[in-house]
């Protein structure tokens, strides 16, 4: 799939005030500083799509993006950001929380997570709290130039080890870079695989 149009269609805290046209919704989420905005503007071939600060804890509004007219990307606040207050916090808990478990065109949540770490406790709660729910996910290790290749091979294989501690089977797994554009291949035909899957059912 190729991305020739990313419209911004506009940002909300609750369900009530998503885009009124409906679309299927897939929606990008992870730690503060893991790297979403990046990805974002990479998979969509505009630096300046999604905001992006090496200041953590920027987006805290759910933000859709239509994409090709056809479905909408939506970047989620991070979450896991120790500095802000925990009335901050708490807050976007529930926006996040009010989007994943109300939105009825959410299709995919697409959990980022930095490559050159170990899945860390807040992540893995996440995760967890997703499989309870039922909320269909994918991974995506962010960073992927930023170690060697033999490294970064290795890191992965620790990270699915961890997932496979609490799930059967891998969920669907990708390794991203948004300084070299790893990555965006498989995961916009990933979406596009999803989408047509929709279509013919």
């Amino acid at each position: 799939m190729k991305i020739n149009e990313a419209l911004f269609a506009g940002s909300s805290t609750r369900i009530s005030e998503r885009p009124k046209q409906a679309f299927p919704e897939f929606a990008f989420i992870g730690r503060s500083n893991v790297g979403k905005s990046s990805l974002i503007n990479m998979l969509c071939g505009n630096r300046k799509l999604a905001m992006t600060s090496s200041k953590p804890g920027k987006t805290q509004l759910v933000n859709h993006f239509l994409i090709n007219r056809k479905w909408y990307l939506v970047d989620l606040p991070g979450y896991g950001y120790a500095k802000m207050s925990k009335s901050g916090q708490q807050k976007l808990a529930r926006i996040i929380r009010n989007y994943i478990s109300l939105s009825p065109d959410l299709v995919m949540l697409f959990v980022l997570i930095d490559s050159r770490h170990d899945i860390g406790k807040i992540d893995m709660d996440f995760l967890i709290e997703l499989g309870q729910n039922r909320i269909p996910f994918a991974i995506v290790f962010t960073k992927g130039d930023k170690s060697g290749s033999n490294a970064l091979a290795m890191q992965i294989e620790k990270n699915k080890e961890q997932i496979l501690e609490y799930w059967e089977e891998l969920p669907p797994l990708f390794v991203s870079s948004a300084e070299t554009g790893m990555g965006k291949e498989e995961i916009l035909d990933y979406i596009e695989s999803v989408l047509n899957k929709l279509n013919n059912n």
